[in-house]
């Protein structure tokens, strides 16, 4: 049985940049890129999605958006505070509303297949993951908990 948490590594591109994604994956030994952001679109250089699928193809590693598993707009503000009860109700819409749709369950069932292959990258905009709503994606995947749902 495949560890996937151990398969998961989250990354936020806050402050970076493309060559840091890229050798963060190499670093990993990941081959995909997952993009779990709601609009793949960045005034970051380089971070819209088209350009980056490009530049992470040339560089021998995959690009995967799912839609599905990105954060609406109005949650957002609460996951920047993560010890409060703004980040609490926050964290508990992302789940309750996001996480149990049948698109993001259909989401996490790609990527617990995925993960059972290869090393992932989980990617969106905060370079601090507790601040980031991929690290509720990365523990539903990682504890499949979605799939039996």
């Amino acid at each position: 049985m495949t560890d996937l948490a151990a398969r998961l590594h989250g990354w936020g591109y806050e402050g970076r940049t493309v060559d840091d994604l890229i050798e963060f994956a190499h670093a990993t030994a990941s081959t995909v890129v997952v993009d779990v952001r709601l609009t793949p679109i960045s005034r970051r250089p380089g971070f819209s999605k088209r350009r980056l699928a490009a530049a992470l193809d040339e560089a021998g590693l995959g690009y995967l958006h799912l839609r599905a598993l990105g954060n609406p707009r109005d949650n957002r503000p609460g996951f920047a505070e993560p010890a409060t009860p703004a980040g609490a109700a926050a964290h508990r819409r992302f789940a309750s509303e996001v996480l149990t749709t049948e698109g993001a369950r259909a989401a996490v069932d790609r990527l617990v297949e995925l993960a059972g292959v290869t090393d992932l990258v989980v990617v969106c905009f905060e370079a601090d993951q507790t601040t980031c709503h991929r690290r509720l994606v990365i523990e539903a995947v990682a504890s499949h908990q979605l799939v039996a749902a």
